[in-house]
């Protein structure tokens, strides 16, 4: 079977792709899946560091992870500023040598490129992170500004579309690339537009044929652990840079409902995180 291919895009920047393609890599691995993944976004490489730091981290503390395979693209930056026509050729042999994996997931820049062309024409599984604001949703969806009333679907919506289009003509209609729009860094505080902004969303997933679903909170942990290659999956009572608290059970917990989201199963890594923090706590 080939590889399923999970994209995580959004063509603003500041959404927290990067975050969430980390914390999905990390969930499928500690669900026992293969993982390969491709940084797209060649300037930032913010998924490649992550994993860069998980690497020298465990082997500095003795710990063993599971870590995701990654094709070597060369050097990003020189990669950058590269014709369309060579960085394609990139991704298109770096793409072949990771097909035996079970999943690949491509972690987009901000913008429409034509890397970020290729990756969701391939895509089985697209995720879209989006903060809480009609700012971001304006990407998606145009709104009357006298009434709020959904217009139309914009620029990103558009794109998604064009992409399902042409697999559909390359593969058949059964080849249908699925949409899971969630919304990111939520405050923790409920914010005041946020019921308004979520009934808008619930109208254009019908029109656009998108699934929302939950999406992490700004939480400080999440900054915390980058630095370590670290998620709240996979912290126990060996592996524990930071001090714990409830507050990472529940940041454990919209890890847990977020794969669930995209029909992820998760395994028992970090489950001793719950009684970790409430030792902690106590």
């Amino acid at each position: 079977m080939a590889a399923q291919v999970i994209v995580v895009g959004n063509e603003k920047g500041g959404a927290g792709k990067s975050t969430l393609a980390i914390h999905i890599v990390v969930g499928m691995l500690h669900a026992g899946h293969r993982v390969a993944i491709l940084d797209l976004d060649l300037r930032q490489r913010s998924m490649a560091h992550f994993f860069a730091n998980r690497a020298a981290w465990t082997a500095a503390n003795g710990h063993v992870l599971p870590m995701p395979v990654e094709p070597d693209i060369g050097d990003g930056k020189a990669l950058a500023k590269a014709p369309s026509d060579e960085q394609l050729a990139r991704f298109e042999t770096a793409f072949a040598e990771v097909q035996d994996c079970d999943v690949i997931v491509i972690d987009t820049p901000g913008g429409d490129t034509a890397l970020s062309s290729a990756a969701h024409a391939r895509a089985d599984l697209i995720v879209t992170p989006m903060n809480d604001s009609f700012v971001d949703f304006d990407l998606l969806g145009q709104v009357d500004p006298v009434t709020l009333d959904l217009l139309k679907p914009s620029i990103y919506s558009e794109s998604v579309w064009e992409a399902r289009k042409q697999r559909a003509i390359k593969e058949g209609r059964h080849a249908a690339i699925d949409w899971l729009v969630v919304t990111n860094r939520l405050a923790v505080a409920e914010a005041r537009n946020r019921r308004r902004l979520e009934e808008k969303m619930l109208k254009l997933a019908k029109r656009v044929g998108f699934r929302v679903g939950p999406g992490l909170r700004d939480r400080v942990i999440y900054r915390e652990l980058f630095p370590f290659g670290l998620t709240v999956a996979d912290l126990s009572a060996d592996i524990r840079p930071v001090a714990v608290s409830l507050a990472h059970v529940a940041a454990r917990q919209e890890m847990r409902n977020l794969m669930q989201a995209m029909g992820v199963e998760d395994s028992d890594a970090g489950s001793t995180l719950g009684q970790a923090a409430l030792d902690a706590a106590a």
